[in-house]
């Protein structure tokens, strides 16, 4: 009979999946408390929710989240990093992985609802966030507006100077 926490932990974990376009799927063993305090860390800085809960609980949330074969991934010690942006988590695990080799491994993600392979990480780790494409996309659609009123700024100053020269070869 499931306890009320274990229910707790289940609707939780189902929202998570559910409020979540990028979910990580990590091995952590073998890293030490400082290091995963760390990594926990820049997590967090990045608004990426980085969560243990027991592989069962997890599976039976997934199942009910409406994503299934996950049995392969979880297997283990799985830690698990949700986030809006789902770039965001990979991106931390990139750089994380730079300076600690060998001690995460990317088990798979779900990327914006569909179930990838763990070395996709590294693809979407590359991608611009959210911030970026909307600051590029802004200054492209702003380009052209600015170009045209540099346009007519000129325009308007060659008038008033033919004008002004006008002017003065009628004085």
């Amino acid at each position: 009979m499931p306890t009320e926490h274990k229910i707790n932990v289940i609707k939780d974990t189902v929202k998570r999946f559910g409020n979540s376009k990028g979910v990580y799927f990590t091995n952590y063993s073998g890293i030490d408390v400082k290091t995963i305090t760390e990594l926990r860390k820049n997590f967090r800085e990045s608004n990426v929710e980085y969560v243990v809960t027991k592989n069962t609980l997890t599976k039976r949330a997934a199942k009910e989240a409406g994503y299934e074969n996950l049995d392969e991934i979880l297997t283990g010690q799985v830690a698990i990093a949700y986030s809006e942006d789902p770039t965001a988590p990979a991106r931390i695990i990139k750089e994380f992985k730079k300076e600690n080799e060998g001690l995460l491994d990317v088990l798979g993600l779900i990327f914006d609802g569909e179930l990838y392979p763990s070395d996709k990480y590294i693809e979407f780790a590359n991608l611009p966030s959210k911030e970026e494409s909307l600051t590029k996309l802004v200054i492209m659609l702003n380009q052209p507006v600015t170009k045209f009123a540099s346009a007519l700024n000129n325009s308007f100053a060659k008038l008033l100077s033919a004008l002004g020269n006008l002017k003065e070869t009628k004085n």
